[in-house]
């Protein structure tokens, strides 16, 4: 059983079409701003700042305004302003629904109190298959970056929805594999159709959908997979171990990267901008 995010649900039981669902998506979008479209919106910072300490997140394991601290762009009373600013906008996806009429406060509770149950079975399931599995760390720091960059970089929430039959792996993916060279390998893959693939290429690289063809969608793939790869490495070896990187590899798919490894696991993933498979070997 797959875990889904709460407007996925909701449209596949029937009790909100797409339009809605997209409507009330931008809607939340705009409800929830990122700490650094509040301090350009404020004049504390300007875009070129807010890029440059965006870019050094990709880099780094810290919050947007710890680094606009270090680099001096912002002070701590600015931080906190713009903290209590962000969480007074902030309103709940359910909330949304109920205030734009497209759900009934009992239908909200009932669709939650379902959901609530489903997420509570998958992780269970999770949690059984990688209970004593040879990867289980290193799949549980992989879901986590991937998780973490989607929302940095991204800008859509991610998560883990379900372990996939290795057959499934490859089923019309585009896919982009990393390989660690270390003294155990450590190999990640990514892979999703060719529309999720243009959506996260398009919100990787800011840029309009007609300037993202499918070469170029998958080369960001490929980069969003090197920023993951980082944070992995930084947290799965250890500090003075020396390691190789190779570049991304677009040619052997999730179904090579669990053949050539001795433990594998493949995962199905969601996110705001499509579902995708993570696959992660040693």
């Amino acid at each position: 059983m797959a875990v889904k995010f709460l407007g996925q649900y909701l449209l596949e039981q029937g009790l909100l079409s797409r339009e809605q669902l997209l409507e009330a998506l931008e809607a939340q979008r705009q409800c929830s701003p990122m700490l650094g479209e509040l301090a350009v919106e404020a004049g504390m910072i300007d875009a070129r700042q807010a890029q440059a300490i965006n870019d050094r997140q990709r880099r780094e394991d810290k919050r947007f305004g710890d680094i606009a601290i270090e680099l001096g762009f912002l002070d701590a009373a600015q931080v906190e302003r713009l903290l209590a600013l962000q969480k007074s906008r902030r309103k709940l996806f359910g909330e949304i629904l109920i205030e734009r009429g497209m759900i009934r406060p009992e239908q909200l509770e009932q669709a939650l109190a379902a959901q609530k149950a489903e997420r509570a079975s998958a992780e269970d399931g999770f949690r059984k298959a990688l209970a004593g599995h040879p990867i289980e760390r290193e799949v549980g720091l992989v879901i986590d970056a991937c998780n973490k960059q989607f929302l940095r970089i991204l800008k859509a929430r991610s998560q883990f929805a379900a372990v996939l039959p290795k057959a499934e792996a490859a089923a019309g993916r585009i896919s982009a594999c990393i390989e660690i060279e270390a003294g155990r390998p450590l190999r990640i893959g990514i892979a999703a159709d060719a529309a999720t693939t243009r959506r996260i290429g398009c919100a990787f690289m800011r840029i309009a959908p007609e300037r993202c063809d499918t070469e170029l969608a998958q080369d960001a793939l490929g980069e969003l997979l090197n920023v993951v790869m980082g944070y992995v490495v930084r947290d799965a070896l250890a500090e003075d171990e020396s390691y190789t990187p190779s570049p991304p590899d677009f040619e052997t798919g999730l179904e090579g990267l669990t053949a050539r490894s001795a433990h594998a696991l493949v995962l199905a993933m969601t996110s705001e901008l499509g579902d995708y498979a993570l696959a992660v070997g040693r």
